[in-house]
């Protein structure tokens, strides 16, 4: 009798467990399950869902605690939340005001999300900032139900830990910002490709293109950074033929572009003139906007990428202070811009892909701790770098798109590491982990050395001591290795997880918010204790005249100024209509000053508001307009709460 042994495409008999050659890293006695496919199998230990749920409901509280504290957050975005508790057509194009002038520059389904949550409960602050607390449940239980099936409940519930005191988690997460939306589809993708991974789904492929579709219709292109590390990881590692893997994630591809661009057809196709302008576009073309300065621009830079609804100022290159990232380099995640948002566990998570790697190097392909770690390793790397040589418009909360990558990467590697306890080389692994992440809080919480000096000593005593015990030639028991991990594992999230809960402890308003107590907020934008958004400031400060003429104005737009910036407060205080000339920075070309004058002409706009944000209709990608200009000729300006006000319908 012959037999014939599978191909090197075959799928793993998950019920015959493999025998091959024995690793330099790995160790009969610590390897764990011979196919990963059988700890998915088994069936999770009486512990596992009653700690999942306390994490959840952890999360939960300390993300809803006082959410409410921010107001209106960015009020560029919470003008168009506004706007879709109001009309459909804002809520579908994501337009910045209920009668369908201008949209903000990104599109609409964070908008979605927010705008049904006011159109059930009314705008409010609660309405608005509720759902994207919600959402960070949800991306915590979505990251450990993917670290969970392979490296076990522990890891799972080791990353949703992670993920939830990451201090850029924290603060976008309890703000208005569409990146929290972004990161949540971003997971559910990646949840998908495992899954997809375990026995060649094309139904999880599908469903991975769908949600990252989906991630493109929150944030442009920056929702398809990961695909090629889930392409990747899956055309290494799934279990399938190599013509079947490539046939499927061409699929996958296709799926992913039908599910955002049946939006961007039917944007395309509406007639231009009975919907919103494209804001931030040239042309009002939401392609362009793709593949302009929302796009392209924000990688390689150039005229006109200076911003958008992040709050950008002007045509930096990546290189003008804190608000928008520091210089380019390997070193901008570390910089005093990014590094308190996000690098905590930095260093770690390297570390832990690397040993992972290592420990895996000479396994089937199909294993699928070394799939994970390229998931989740390719997600940390090529969104990493394009973050530190980006020459356009960048701002440290973007990195709250490394966040899941981070914690997914310290509880798979870490979990390996484990099994591979006996051998001196993981304990090696084991201990440059902790303490590079102990050293590296130190020095975060150095740069802001009045804030609990005490905390950052403490973290270092713990994790080196932590770190010297994994590397003690000793045979230790495994309960006091397991104690050493831990302790080490406290040490070195514990300055993260103080940054975070700072974070949700303080009020954050603006374009740029940033992380941690409200010392050690480093520029003028934003910061801990709550910053400056531009324009006119918060509603709060529009005064209560200036709001009851905007009230009774009877128009369809009740006023106009130039930029959103000036109008979202306007607009937010008095719960009408503004016409924000220019779009975000008052630079982009519409209404041009024929246009105005027909909405003028028509009775649709009552008063022109001068000042604020943006400057006039000139510089940027509009040109001069001339809007300003011709108003403060042909009418004449009054004083209204120290704003000066023209009224377009006057005699």
């Amino acid at each position: 009798m012959t037999t014939t042994s599978p191909g090197p495409d075959a799928a793993p008999d998950s019920a015959a467990p493999r025998r091959g050659r024995r690793l330099p890293w790995a160790s009969s006695k610590s390897a764990g399950p011979a196919d990963p496919a059988d700890r998915v199998a088994q069936a999770d230990p009486a512990w596992a869902r009653p700690a999942l749920i306390v994490l959840l409901l952890a999360t939960a509280a300390l993300y809803l605690q006082n959410v409410a504290v921010s107001g209106n957050a960015n009020e560029f975005y919470a003008a168009a939340v506004q706007a879709a508790s109001k009309s459909w057509k804002a809520w579908f194009f994501g337009g910045f005001d209920a009668s369908g002038f201008i949209t903000v520059d990104k599109p609409p389904a964070s908008t979605w999300v927010m705008g049904l949550s006011a159109r059930i409960f009314g705008y409010s602050s609660w309405s608005m900032l509720v759902p994207q607390a919600l959402e960070a449940v949800a991306a915590v239980a979505l990251l450990y139900a993917a670290v969970k099936r392979w490296s076990g409940p522990l890891a799972g519930l080791v990353a949703g830990a992670v993920l939830a005191l990451t201090p850029a988690v924290a603060l976008i997460f309890r703000f208005n910002n569409p990146d929290a939306l972004l990161v949540l589809l971003m997971t559910a993708a990646t949840y998908c490709m495992v899954r997809a991974l375990e026995n060649a789904s094309t139904k999880w492929v599908l469903l991975a293109g769908t949600a990252l579709g989906f991630a493109f219709l929150t944030k442009m292109l920056q929702g398809w950074l990961i695909v090629p590390a889930l392409g990747l990881a899956y055309l290494v590692c799934a279990p399938a033929p190599v013509k079947r893997r490539i046939l499927q994630l061409l699929g996958g591809l296709v799926a992913m572009v039908v599910s955002c661009g049946w939006w961007i057809a039917a944007v395309s196709l509406w007639p231009a003139g009975s919907r919103p302008y494209i804001g931030g576009s040239e042309n009002n073309s939401v392609l362009e906007l793709v593949f302009g300065y929302n796009g392209l621009g924000r990688i390689f830079g150039g005229d006109g990428n200076g911003g958008g609804g992040g709050g950008g100022m002007g045509g930096t290159g990546g290189q003008a202070g804190s608000s928008f990232g520091g210089a380019t380099g390997l070193n901008r995640l570390f910089g005093s811009e990014m590094g308190n948002q996000i690098s905590w566990l930095l260093p770690a998570a390297l570390i832990a892909l690397v040993a992972g790697l290592l420990i895996t190097a000479r396994r089937p392909r199909t294993d699928r701790t070394r799939a994970a770690l390229i998931v989740w390793g390719g997600w940390l790397l090529t969104v990493g770098l394009i973050f530190s040589y980006m020459k356009g418009t960048i701002h440290p909360y973007y990195t709250v798109a490394l966040a899941p990558a981070i914690a997914a990467l310290i509880a798979v590697g870490g979990t390996a590491l484990w099994q591979a306890r006996n051998l001196w080389r993981a304990r090696l692994a084991l201990a440059a982990m902790v303490l590079s992440s102990g050293l590296w809080s130190y020095t975060l919480l150095a740069r802001n050395a009045d804030w609990h000096p005490e905390l950052r000593y403490l973290v270092l005593a713990v994790t080196v001591v932590a770190a010297i015990g994994l590397l003690v030639p000793l045979r230790l028991a495994t309960r006091a290795l397991a104690a050493l991990v831990l302790a080490g594992l406290l040490g070195g999230v514990a300055g993260s997880a103080a940054y975070a809960v700072a974070t949700t402890a303080s009020a954050h308003t603006g374009s740029i918010p940033s992380v941690g107590p409200s010392s050690a907020a480093s520029s003028g934008f934003g910061g801990g204790g709550g910053g400056r958004g531009g324009g006119m400031g918060s509603g709060s400060e529009v005064s209560d005249e200036l709001v009851e003429l905007l009230q009774n104005a009877g128009t369809k737009w009740a006023a106009a100024t130039v930029s959103s910036n000036s109008a979202a407060p306007l607009q937010l205080a008095s719960d009408q209509p503004v016409m924000a000339l220019g779009g975000f920075s008052g630079s982009d070309p519409a209404p041009t000053l024929e246009e105005f004058q027909a909405y003028v002409a028509a009775g649709e706009v009552r008063y022109f508001i001068s000042g604020g944000m943006g400057g006039g209709m000139g510089g940027g990608r509009g040109g001069d307009s001339g809007i300003a200009d011709w108003v403060a000729a042909n009418y004449t300006a009054t004083t209204v709460g120290g704003q000066t006000v023209y009224d377009l319908q006057a005699a």
